[in-house]
């Protein structure tokens, strides 16, 4: 596994740029970066479970393992969803996701973390900056 990392400066509060992240609707916009019609299944607690899903209900399993609200969210990737079963024999396993908050006067800036196989650490390297501007375009409107 790699670590990739990745910044971006919002010039919005903190706060809402966590809520940019997370609320169900915004998610689904940031997230139509990587594949169209993503969502995310979770009561977003620290522990629970979430799976990252794709429309077809293909996608990742993974738990919150640690929230920090408007601070740090933390995934652990477990494996991931087939034909609506879940498979914890692939490379994803133990695999982290990052998102860290810090604020400045009236910004925050947004770094992100992630483990990546080498098969897909060019993919993340050209869509993730892509993301990212997408969440700091709904968190300044």
């Amino acid at each position: 596994m790699k670590k990739l990392n990745f910044t971006v400066n919002i010039n919005a509060p903190r706060e809402r740029v966590w809520q940019t992240l997370w609320n169900d609707a915004t998610y689904r916009q940031w997230t139509a970066v990587f594949h169209e019609g993503s969502y995310a299944e979770s009561d977003w607690q620290e522990g629970s479970k979430i799976l990252f899903l794709s429309p077809s209900g293909d996608g990742m399993t993974s738990r919150i393992a640690r929230l920090i609200p408007n601070k740090f969210m933390s995934f652990e990737h477990l494996g991931e969803v087939k034909n609506g079963a879940e498979d914890f024999s692939g490379n994803w396993s133990g695999a982290f996701e990052n998102y860290m908050l810090t604020a400045t006067d009236s910004a925050a800036t947004l770094a992100v973390e992630i483990d990546s196989d080498d098969n897909f650490a060019d993919y993340f390297k050209d869509i993730f900056p892509k993301a990212l501007a997408k969440v700091k375009e709904l968190s300044e409107q």
